[in-house]
């Protein structure tokens, strides 16, 4: 087994992308992450990327099989070493794994956007801040700070875009059941990449999401709370 894993990474070399969080669970739910070279990418750095055959990570080279996509990376994953815990429980919970992703990608995503991009760009490497920015601020059509404005009277509609989410962990202790699974990493990619990249809490200490977070933070030997967070950079 020999698994190099493309992230990207923070001034810092904290890892902070939301879909690399997503697949990076995904090895550790296999097993696979202590284990796994990781190869840290910046935005400047594309052409790490180039034997893929495109530019964004996360990006899983295993042996001379390459995926790019954190949803193929987990599918990969889960046909590849089926022998190891599961990452979707069967083909109905695949299903539902994809739905959550595509509700995060569409409806989470983007306001959680909203409210750190500007602290996002603070993260970047110096040498890839114009890059960043001239890049983010033509998709929004706006400055960063202009984005980012206003972000603590938004919150409330973000907390509430999240209401399907917190409802199904008041009844279970996580999205998929008893037990994490990728429909969780997918959501919690999302607020991985706010809780590395900026300072601004997204969640209320009495939110049912805040206790989902704490559990998946502590999940897989605490992988996720021992990451560096930007603000961690001199």
């Amino acid at each position: 087994m020999a698994i190099t894993f493309y992230d990207l990474s923070a001034r810092n070399g904290a890892r902070f992308s939301p879909f690399g969080w997503r697949a990076r669970m995904a090895l550790a739910h296999k097993g696979l992450e202590a284990d796994a070279t990781v190869e840290h990418v910046r935005f400047g750095e594309k052409d790490k990327l180039d034997f893929s055959g495109q530019k964004l990570v996360p990006v899983l080279k295993d042996a001379n099989t390459v995926i790019c996509d954190s949803w193929d990376i987990a599918c990969y994953l889960e046909e590849r070493y089926a022998d190891r815990p599961s990452l979707f429980g069967g083909e109905a919970g695949r299903g539902a794994a994809l739905f959550i992703t595509e509700w995060t990608n569409r409806t989470i995503n983007p306001l959680v956007a909203g409210c750190i991009v500007h602290d996002v760009y603070l993260a970047c490497d110096e040498r890839d801040k114009p890059y960043f920015k001239e890049s983010r601020e033509a998709r929004f059509g706006k400055s960063l700070e202009d984005i980012q404005k206003g972000r603590e009277d938004r919150l409330p509609d973000l907390r509430k875009a999240l209401a399907p989410a917190r409802a199904v962990v008041e009844k279970q202790s996580y999205i998929g059941g008893a037990d994490p699974s990728f429909s969780d990493y997918a959501l919690f990619g999302t607020l991985m990449w706010a809780r590395i990249s900026s300072p601004f809490e997204l969640l209320a200490q009495d939110d049912a999401l805040w206790a989902w977070r704490e559990r998946l933070l502590d999940a897989h030997g605490g992988a996720a709370r021992k990451e560096k967070l930007c603000a961690d950079a001199a």
